[in-house]
């Protein structure tokens, strides 16, 4: 069984060996994520996402399986784009940095971290959930859509470890 929750500044070492690990595992994967270890995830973005509690953490046992930002943090590019709905920042979550495990992947890990972000943005004010997702990453793309996002727009997004690049825009209504 899995659990989902915050993480704590003391697990920082486990998340960014977590990161670096699955960067590395995945440099020469068909559908990777195109992270670049210490561009991006950064060491101060994850701390800042522990010390604001948007960081959160996938266990099943004690092994770490899954991590994943949820804030109310997005692009400028999000801005001009016509979403299903009309929500102000407050009440959009976006979901950001999900990675899973090589060694749990395709065993629907991803699929259960989103559901608790669903759950997590059910009990609040929250109106829709945003991502973004790079166009080539078919897998990705598949599992948010099983998850009944609706695929929006595409955009071109600089990020320092890709680039200006392809971006695909989805968004689930609560």
């Amino acid at each position: 069984m899995i659990t989902v929750r915050q993480a704590m500044m003391a697990e920082y070492d486990g998340i960014e060996k977590f990161y670096n690990e699955l960067i590395d595992s995945m440099s020469e994967s068909e559908f990777k994520p195109e992270w670049v270890m210490g561009v991006y995830p950064t060491q101060q973005q994850l701390k800042d996402a522990i010390e604001g509690q948007t960081l959160y953490l996938a266990h099943i046992e004690n092994h770490l399986v899954g991590v994943m930002i949820l804030n109310h943090d997005y692009e400028p590019e999000y801005e001009n784009v016509n979403w299903q709905i009309d929500a102000k920042m407050n009440e959009v979550m976006v979901i950001h940095l999900l990675g899973v495990s090589p060694d749990y992947q395709k065993k629907g890990i991803g699929k259960q971290m989103v559901a608790s972000v669903i759950e997590i943005c059910g009990k609040g004010f929250i109106r829709a959930i945003r991502l973004d997702v790079l166009k080539k990453n078919i897998p990705a793309a598949k599992l948010y859509t099983s998850m009944g996002f609706r695929f929006i727009d595409a955009v071109k997004i600089y990020y320092e470890d890709t680039g200006l690049a392809d971006f695909e825009l989805y968004e689930l209504t609560l």
